[in-house]
């Protein structure tokens, strides 16, 4: 049980860093969030708290929150989230395809980004099925305008697939 200790201490650091680098830090920060942290009480005041210590542009920051974190509790995600974009942080629905009901719950959350889940990128070179998969996420994402983001790109042909199917982002 001490993901909620590491995540409050990543938060931190991953601002002070933000706040060191100053206003012309030229990049969003993706921070993921365990989902024992994400439904932990205080969290989301510590967040705020941290935020507005080191003085850091809400812009520069993603939270990125797991599929599974999502589904076990919707509706604390849901005032996390909310309560953060008005403030204007971003977020990122983590591992995306790994669920049961992902579509479902997609249509449900307001999210920037979409990471499509590794198991199905790392076989789109050998498999049709995979691709198929990415590319049907990947779709489904741009129609809500969601960008895109594909893990486990591990090496070039895949990282050329990824661009023929138009997915934004590679990891």
């Amino acid at each position: 049980h001490l993901m909620p200790k590491i995540d409050r201490w990543v938060v931190g650091e991953a601002l002070a860093i933000i706040a060191r680098k100053g206003a012309n830090f030229p990049y969003v920060c993706a921070i993921n969030l365990s989902g024992q942290t994400f439904s932990e009480d205080g969290f989301l005041e510590y967040v705020i708290d941290t935020i507005k210590k080191h003085d850091v542009n809400p812009r520069k920051i993603c939270f990125e929150i797991t599929e599974t974190a999502v589904i076990s509790n919707l509706n604390k995600a849901r005032q996390f989230m909310q309560t953060l974009r008005e403030i204007g942080c971003r977020f990122s629905l983590d591992d995306f395809g790994s669920g049961l009901s992902s579509f479902a719950y997609l249509k449900n959350l307001d999210v920037d980004f979409l990471k499509i889940d590794g198991m199905f990128v790392k076989a789109i070179a050998h498999s049709k099925v995979d691709r198929a998969m990415v590319e049907s996420i990947n779709n489904v994402g741009h129609v809500m305008g969601l960008h895109t983001i594909a893990e486990f790109a591990e090496n070039d042909e895949i990282i050329n697939i990824l661009k023929e199917i138009g997915v934004d982002y590679a990891q």
